[in-house]
């Protein structure tokens, strides 16, 4: 008897103790992970001045017409040009805007056998142009794409030739000014550099070109309609820190 009362006197106290030793093991602290911290991420800001050279093709398309009334036909003069440019862009978000200047030495030469005058050969060449443009563009991280427009001033020089002989008959040397759209993309390379390609369409208005003879005389005159597209690749190098964080 005296055992069994000391057994349930034990399963009492145990009974009892129970919840306490509950409540000890609830108030236990609880370690979690600290969360990872977040990473900055480097993206490209195009934002700021850059100066640069291109190179490449362009190819032009002269028509004559004799007096204004007579047409003489028309032919293409093509050939390579090389450059330089020099601009500003604002990058608001991922839109980007810009200006630009660009001047290029073009060596553009064509000609055809005139169909009013077989004995002739009208020789058509551009030898510089320059650009003057504003710029919209749409930037995916280290990719610009952009289209551009504005205005152009054209250097060229016409020539009339004697078929046979091969002699200049007549000469004449413009400075016009037009228009030019285009549109580009361009990679950053290294934190300041970058790369891309570019096509432009280039018009000028038709005009009167009156010519001189080779004594130095009037040889009449043609109106000529004219334009061309130039396809070129870009090298430019942006001042400042290209890199911001995100």
């Amino acid at each position: 008897m005296k055992n069994l009362l000391l057994m349930t006197a034990s399963i009492v106290a145990l009974t009892a103790a129970a919840p306490a030793f509950a409540v000890d093991l609830a108030a236990q602290p609880v370690y979690t992970k600290a969360p990872p911290q977040p990473i900055a991420v480097a993206l490209y800001d195009w934002g700021g001045f850059y100066a640069g050279v291109n190179g490449g093709w362009g190819s032009a398309h002269s028509s004559w017409d004799f007096a204004g009334t007579t047409p003489e036909g028309s032919h293409d003069a093509s050939g390579g040009t090389l450059g330089g440019q020099i601009g500003y862009r604002w990058q608001i978000g991922q839109t980007v805007l810009g200006v630009e200047g660009q001047g290029n030495w073009a060596d553009f030469n064509g000609s055809n056998v005139s169909s009013a005058f077989p004995t002739n050969v009208n020789q058509t060449k551009i030898d510089a142009f320059g650009l003057i443009t504003g710029q919209i563009g749409y930037a995916i991280s280290n990719v610009l794409l952009y289209a551009k427009g504005g205005t152009a001033i054209v250097g060229s020089s016409y020539q009339v030739n004697s078929v046979s002989a091969g002699t200049q008959l007549g000469s004449a040397d413009t400075t016009r000014w037009g228009g030019v759209v285009g549109a580009g993309f361009e990679v950053n390379l290294t934190p300041n550099w970058s790369a891309g390609l570019e096509y432009d369409h280039v018009f000028m208005p038709t005009s009167n070109v009156n010519f001189t003879s080779a004594g130095g005389g009037a040889f009449g005159n043609d109106r000529v309609r004219q334009d061309f597209d130039l396809l070129t690749a870009r090298l430019n190098y942006k001042f400042g820190w290209p890199l911001v964080l995100k």
